[in-house]
């Protein structure tokens, strides 16, 4: 097959035209959302403006392990939906808040049961965001425990690592390893051994 058939892959001008795309996509279609949210790696929290006039009994909001709804009684839910992934709803709260401008807001905050996965939408029901464009603050990293915050830092190092197409950290602790025992055992030969 002759070169000129092949596709190439996009050059990294190409790349960063069809991610700023894809972004400005995404900001739209999340911009067209009755609600805004953001989320940490362990939770998830989420917003709505709700008029001046209304009282937290005035509010349906159920959250489940895996389904969300919420929203003024009597009238359409801001948000129902199945949640992409189990959370732990009695770690999950919400409040109503007054805002500076008379107006009020929804705060509706999720505690998620896998604290090492990235949601691409609140519930399966909305358009996804691209997870593998996420990268969390350093300063919510240190807010981590010792070996989750090892495990994320690990988890990053190897997908950058996996992206410029460089061994991650077990292929490099295994490289080490031999290079080590090679170093201790001149007297055997590793020219055909086998990185697994």
């Amino acid at each position: 097959m002759a070169d000129a058939e092949r596709p190439s892959s996009p050059t990294p001008e190409e790349r960063e035209k069809l991610d700023k795309e894809a972004k400005k996509r995404e900001e739209e279609e999340q911009s067209k959302l009755p609600y805004k949210w953001t989320q940490q790696i362990g939770d998830l929290d989420l917003t709505a403006p709700i008029p001046g006039n209304i009282k937290g009994r005035d509010l349906d909001v159920k959250i489940t392990k895996s389904s969300l709804k919420a929203g003024i009684k009597g009238q359409e839910p801001i948000i129902d939906g199945t949640l992409p992934h189990p959370i732990h709803p009695d770690e999950s709260a919400w409040t109503l808040e007054s805002t500076p401008s008379g107006s009020k807001e929804l705060n509706i905050h999720l505690d998620k049961a896998n604290k090492m996965e990235w949601w691409a939408h609140v519930v399966t029901s909305a358009p996804k965001i691209d997870t593998s464009k996420i990268t969390p603050e350093n300063s919510k990293l240190s807010d981590l425990d010792g070996e989750t915050r090892g495990m994320v830092e690990k988890m990053m190092f190897d997908q950058r690592q996996k992206e410029m197409g460089k061994p991650t950290s077990d292929e490099s602790k295994k490289q080490e390893m031999l290079a080590k025992f090679q170093a201790q055992h001149p007297e055997m030969d590793f020219s055909n051994a086998k990185m697994s």
